[in-house]
C-alpha cells in the first residue's frame, strides 16, 4: 500500500486548506486512515483517524470542530479540510494506514500504523 498526502502550502491565520491522502495498492474501505503531524522541534501526534469500513472518525482535542476527516471510496482518497487555521497548526502532515481488522471498531490517534506516506508542509503566518 503506498499513500500520497498533498495540498500543503502557506496560508494566513483563519484561513482553510484541504489535505489529500490518496491511497494505492489497495482498497481504501480495508483500511483505517490516520493523519498525523510534527511541528518543528515537537514529536509527532495523531490529528484525526477514520475508519474507512464504518466510517468512524477520532480528532484531538485541538481541532475538534476545525478539521473534518472524510473519506471517498470510490476514488481511494481521504481528505483533511482544515478550517480557521492557526499558527499552532504549523507542521508537516502525514497520512498513515493500517488494516481496519487491526485498527478495530475506532481508529487510533496512536502511531502503529503500517503504512506512512511522505509528508506534507502546512504554514500558517501573517
Amino acid at each position: 500500500v503506498q499513500l500520497q498526502a498533498s495540498g500543503g502550502g502557506w496560508v494566513q491565520p483563519g484561513d482553510s486548506l484541504t489535505l489529500t491522502c490518496s491511497v494505492s495498492g489497495g482498497t481504501l474501505r480495508d483500511y483505517a486512515i490516520g493523519w498525523f503531524r510534527q511541528a518543528p522541534g515537537k514529536e509527532r501526534e495523531g490529528v484525526s483517524c477514520i475508519n474507512s469500513g464504518n466510517g468512524n472518525t477520532r480528532y484531538i482535542d485541538s481541532v475538534m470542530g476545525r478539521f473534518p476527516i472524510s473519506r471517498d471510496n470510490a476514488k481511494n482518497t481521504v481528505y483533511l479540510q482544515m478550517n480557521s487555521l492557526k499558527p499552532e497548526d504549523t507542521a508537516v502532515y502525514y497520512c498513515a494506514a493500517v488494516s481496519r481488522w487491526t485498527a478495530g471498531f475506532l481508529c487510533s490517534l496512536s502511531d502503529d500504523y503500517t503504512y506512512w506516506g511522505q509528508g506534507t508542509l502546512v504554514t500558517v503566518s501573517s
